[in-house]
């Protein structure tokens, strides 16, 4: 039985819960009827044989010898008439005297080992073509003085036995097959009553507005409380990501404002100018207005990455410093080339640390990019990596002016 539904379907719990319900039930039931088989046919071999037994230890007193040493016998047939009453069996019965002498009844009846003085045999035979129960019992006729050993057999069809069998067997099945439908119908109720949080949940997760998003305070079982946990971290991150969204929005909106404006203006003055020096006057001061907002949004994408970084609670990871420090030092030497500035890196080799790459590597480039500014060309800037006991020390040096001292 294929329980798992294809990739990208949905699945019923309830399905799936009474699958594997009936999946098992059937196995163990299955195996339970195979026993329950097997016991019934030992209780009715049991019961069929005792009284096989019976028969012919009454059959068996009924012997005595003559005058002449014959033995002599008197057939109850009540005590036959006792087996067949029970079903439409047939029964069957033999007596032998000393061996190859039969007294009486059937001779090509089968005969069981029965040994002298012990309780009776049975075996399992074909007599004329029907399956039959053979029990044979060894006793001695005796007149006090002499004894001829005797041999009593008795055998009946097995109707009765294969009727109490298969009643016992469907009786069995039936039992077997309520308590089944009686376990579906519980695990139905009982998944249905169950997944009530469930829906409780959803339906507080459909009502709630998109700006909403606090922490899911459903109240759900233990085994579901994992999956609240998870969506209200994700919450937790999906409001960073949007609080960072709007600020940048905002800030994007408010430092550019004045740059485009000074844009706008300087080339509707370089259109009016009357000569070429003017316009070009107004064009080169909105190259630098462009150039200015093109800075201050670099510096707005540069918060929103840390600020999305440091939102999301990036975990810190062991990494060398030295590598992350030259590969960003290659890669700032093009705008030194282009400022006039000798950019170089100084390191010992691998200095493993741990620390956040993002925002370790933004603030690594953010210095670099203010030295590179205020260096001035001619300068020279040189970003230095090193050991100082069980410290790291991470140093961008430049020969700049400096901050002036009454700032």
């Amino acid at each position: 039985m294929k329980l798992r539904p294809p990739r990208g379907q949905s699945f019923s719990l309830r399905r799936r819960l009474l699958a594997w319900l009936l999946v098992a039930t059937a196995v163990l039931g299955t195996g339970a009827l195979i026993d329950t088989w097997r016991e019934a046919v030992r209780m009715a071999n049991a019961l069929a044989d005792r009284m096989l037994a019976g028969s012919a230890m009454i059959i068996a007193e009924r012997a005595s010898l003559d005058e002449d040493a014959l033995i002599a016998i008197d057939i109850p047939y009540g005590a036959l008439e006792m087996l067949s009453s029970a079903a439409q069996d047939r029964v069957f019965y033999r007596v032998d005297g000393p061996p190859g002498h039969l007294v009486t009844g059937y001779g090509d009846l089968p005969v069981a080992p029965a040994v002298q003085g012990q309780d009776a045999a049975f075996a399992d035979a074909t007599f004329r073509g029907v399956p039959v129960r053979v029990a044979s019992l060894a006793r001695a006729a005796s007149t006090g003085i002499d004894e001829v050993p005797v041999i009593v057999t008795v055998a009946e069809t097995t109707i009765a036995r294969q009727e109490l069998t298969r009643a016992i067997l469907m009786r069995s099945a039936l039992r077997l097959l309520v308590m089944i439908l009686g376990a579906a119908a519980i695990v139905w109720i009982a998944v249905t009553v169950s997944l009530r949080p469930l829906d409780r949940l959803g339906e507080a997760i459909a009502e709630r507005s998109p700006d909403d998003m606090s922490p899911v305070k459903t109240h759900v079982p233990q085994e579901v409380r994992g999956l609240v946990e998870t969506i209200n971290s994700f919450m937790r991150r999906l409001k960073s990501a949007l609080d960072g969204l709007r600020n940048f929005t905002g800030n994007a909106g408010h430092q550019l404002r004045t740059p485009l404006a000074v844009v706008r203006t300087q080339l509707a003055l370089a259109a009016r100018a009357p000569t070429l020096a003017e316009a070009q006057q107004a064009a080169q001061k909105g190259d630098a207005a462009v150039a200015h907002a093109e800075r201050v949004l670099a510096q707005l994408l540069l918060l929103a990455r840390v600020e999305a970084a440091g939102g999301a609670g990036q975990a810190a990871s062991v990494l060398d410093l030295s590598a992350l420090a030259r590969e960003l030092t290659a890669d700032h030497i093009p705008a030194a080339a282009e400022a006039g500035i000798d950019l170089g890196f100084e390191g010992d080799g691998p200095l493993p640390v741990r620390a956040a790459p993002v925002l370790l590597g933004e603030a690594l480039s953010n210095l670099i990019s203010n030295a590179l500014l205020h260096g001035g060309r001619g300068g020279v800037v040189t970003v230095r990596v090193r050991r100082d006991g069980d410290r790291a020390l991470l140093e961008v040096e430049d020969d700049g002016p400096g901050i002036p001292p009454e700032a």
